[in-house]
């Protein structure tokens, strides 16, 4: 198979994946209008086309809580990425190493954060939600600063788990659901071998470690459910603030009000994102709802910007919207899927030519210079 975009890599992810786990990272919530939305809007905006500009000399780099980035992108936190390739969270981090740009580990991966830190050349972000289980919190907290972690994101827009019917239908939930997983597995024989056998255990790693026992997919959507904590506000954030020492982004704003918040906070930075549209479906997508946030926020706080990116057009698109870094998560999950680290790598690398081909025809040379100027009204 031609790999050549995000899309083909999707393509051949479901081809290769077990039904209940593409599903999974490739479903919403509802009836994923939000979805499809996130893809959609973005790729509505319209970009001034500028030549005869001498682009010969381009930099995609940026400057990021005392980081350099090679491309204006982080790898968003997806849980269970162990479950796409063996060992995947490894396989992921060590890419976006190498490429130049932070992975962010999922509380709920595969594999814990002793098992991937050491092997990265630069420091790894890693998320945490608010959990009833308070103990899990501060532990994960110790264990990943003293890992050398250097930025904490937060998510705080899952109080409660998303209605995400694919996941009953898949085998990832619902009646019968272990034996369904078992004979999709089986009937993928790559999948079954390089994951399924060898990417053993298919632990909760994090979980796992705190607990002192093993936390399997069975248990994933368990003990998720009975943790969540639908009284979360601020204040329970506080404590958090303070342990931290390093920056802190909030991830889940799509509201101007909740970004100033997050200001008012003292928050580092925050992500406008609606969960990839896994969470309430018919809210605004990212790209609809960043300029207003900009508007409300930009300078005071580093703003990033996740759900709907497919491609390096798109984190150009976002950066005029009014984001000053990106992230993706499907995209490179479906890479993953498909090819392992060495997908990874390659979709990075797609991005960044696809950054350098926008920049060049939008006539701006360095990132700083991607604004609203480049936006066509009402385009």
């Amino acid at each position: 198979m031609i790999i050549s975009s995000t899309t083909d890599y999707r393509a051949a992810a479901q081809k290769r994946l077990p039904p209940f786990l593409f599903h999974y990272i490739d479903g919403g919530a509802y009836a994923e209008k939000t979805l499809a939305r996130n893809v959609s809007d973005l790729a509505d905006v319209a970009l001034r086309q500028r030549v005869l500009k001498d682009m010969s000399q381009l930099d995609t780099s940026i400057e990021l809580f005392g980081e350099k980035l090679a491309i204006p992108t982080v790898l968003a936190p997806v849980g269970l990425t162990g479950m796409y390739a063996r060992r995947g969270e490894v396989q992921a981090a060590t890419a976006a190493c190498q490429k130049g740009i932070p992975f962010t580990m999922s509380s709920v991966s595969v594999c814990p954060i002793e098992e991937v830190a050491p092997k990265l050349n630069r420091p790894m972000w890693f998320q945490l939600y608010v959990l009833k289980d308070r103990g899990f919190m501060k532990n994960a907290l110790e264990r990943a600063q003293a890992a050398g972690v250097s930025t904490l994101v937060f998510t705080v827009d899952m109080p409660v788990p998303g209605a995400r019917y694919r996941d009953a239908h898949s085998g990832m939930s619902g009646p019968n659901a272990a034996m369904r997983r078992y004979l999709q597995s089986v009937t993928h024989p790559q999948w079954a071998l390089d994951v399924g056998l060898l990417g053993r255990p298919h632990t909760l790693g994090n979980i796992s470690t705190y607990l002192g026992k093993n936390v399997s997919l069975e248990d994933y959507m368990g003990y998720l459910g009975a943790n969540f904590d639908p009284s979360i506000s601020w204040k329970d954030l506080e404590w958090i603030r303070d342990a931290w020492k390093g920056p802190m982004v909030i991830k889940g704003i799509l509201d101007p009000e909740d970004a100033r918040d997050a200001v008012r906070f003292g928050a580092d930075g925050i992500i406008v994102s609606n969960h990839g549209g896994r969470q309430l479906d018919g809210v605004l997508s990212s790209a609809r709802a960043l300029p207003a946030i900009a508007d409300a926020v930009k300078g005071q706080i580093k703003i990033l910007v996740d759900s709907g990116i497919r491609n390096g057009l798109d984190i150009v698109r976002m950066l005029a919207l009014g984001a000053d870094c990106t992230m993706i998560g499907r995209a490179f999950i479906y890479a993953l899927a498909a090819e392992g680290g060495a997908g990874v790598t390659n979709l990075l690398n797609l991005l960044e030519k696809e950054m350098r081909v926008a920049m060049t025809l939008t006539s701006v040379k360095r990132v700083s210079e991607i604004t609203g100027d480049l936006l066509v009204q009402g385009g």
